[in-house]
């Protein structure tokens, strides 16, 4: 059956090796991969690569997509495209969103275009916007919605790397996750791992939210979230100092576990945590209604979300 399939961060080492595997085993797709400048020159290796993925499989449709997830307002212009040409029945129907793309600073914050924290804008508010935006193009009997997480998402998991690990601010103090003051001198490095913990325990509090809401509408009640920790990536450039000697799992069977919770049969209608295609309980603060729906709040003040721009209301019930 046809349908689009949407991949944030296509150029992103996850992301090509599931291109890879949609090209070549469900041709009926089409695949929207975006990336940060489609048109930028020079082209990087790996934008180059997902181009010749298109020459690659002719008869296969992969549509690469600028949009800067640093820009709320790119991300919106794009979310209302996308949003447009599913209604003009250009694009099928979207079957899955892959919330892939992500970025960090270990070397001092880093700001978005919009003047807010980068690593918790990319990684979560402009997915955020996203998904909320394209929920009323998506098919609403098979519809799914996959989020990435990570192991130092839960505030009492030890991380290798860092002395900080995720610790979300008080309620009252919320807006320090868009603008937060400077880092102390020496500490750079952990607060950079921290704000990405921070944005990967959000990502799995959004997948709670979300859900609870999506169960509650009577015509996207079978559309469903579910967060993925795809394990250490040994091909995935920056992710884990060489020096780590964990287990690591290649791109290519990371790819294959996102994908099978995106579109495989056996996971129609799962909901929860996943490490790998296994479930897996996330953080009990990821449990927590009140806190859920606090960040859920700010979160659509910060992308200044209307009513009518998706078929999720802002208040639960």
């Amino acid at each position: 059956m046809a349908s689009t399939v949407i991949i944030t961060g296509a150029t992103g080492s996850l992301a090509l090796e599931a291109v890879q595997q949609l090209l070549s085993s469900h041709p009926s797709l089409t695949i929207v991969g975006t990336v940060r400048n489609a048109s930028k020159s020079p082209k990087g290796p790996h934008l180059l690569r997902l181009e010749e993925m298109a020459h690659q499989y002719p008869s296969s449709k992969l549509l690469i997509k600028s949009v800067d997830l640093n820009s709320i307002s790119e991300v919106r212009a794009f979310s209302n495209e996308i949003a447009g040409l599913v209604e003009s029945n250009e694009l099928p129907r979207i079957s899955a969103i892959i919330c892939n793309a992500f970025t960090w600073s270990l070397e001092g914050q880093q700001f978005s275009k919009d003047s807010m924290e980068s690593t918790f804008q990319v990684n979560h508010l402009s997915h955020f916007l996203l998904v909320l935006k394209l929920l009323r193009s998506m098919d609403p009997e098979t519809g799914r919605v996959v989020m990435l997480s990570s192991e130092v998402h839960d505030p009492e998991h030890p991380n290798t790397f860092s002395k900080l690990g995720a610790e979300l601010p008080s309620d009252e103090n919320l807006d320090s996750l868009i603008k937060p003051g400077a880092d102390e001198a020496g500490t750079e490095h952990d607060m950079g791992w921290r704000r990405y913990a921070n944005s990967k325990l959000a990502n799995v509090m959004f997948m709670r939210s979300l859900n609870r809401r999506l169960q509650q509408n009577p015509q996207f009640s079978k559309v469903t979230v579910t967060a993925m920790d795809p394990g250490g990536l040994v091909d995935s450039g920056p992710m884990l100092p060489r020096s780590h000697s964990l287990v690591l799992r290649s791109n290519s069977d990371s790819a294959r576990d996102v994908l099978a919770l995106a579109l495989a049969p056996e996971y129609a209608s799962v909901r929860g945590h996943f490490n790998g295609t296994k479930p897996q309980l996330p953080a009990r603060v990821s449990e927590d209604a009140a806190k859920c729906e606090a960040i859920w709040e700010a979160c659509w003040n910060w992308v200044d979300m209307k009513e009518d721009e998706t078929c999720i209301s802002k208040s639960y019930p």
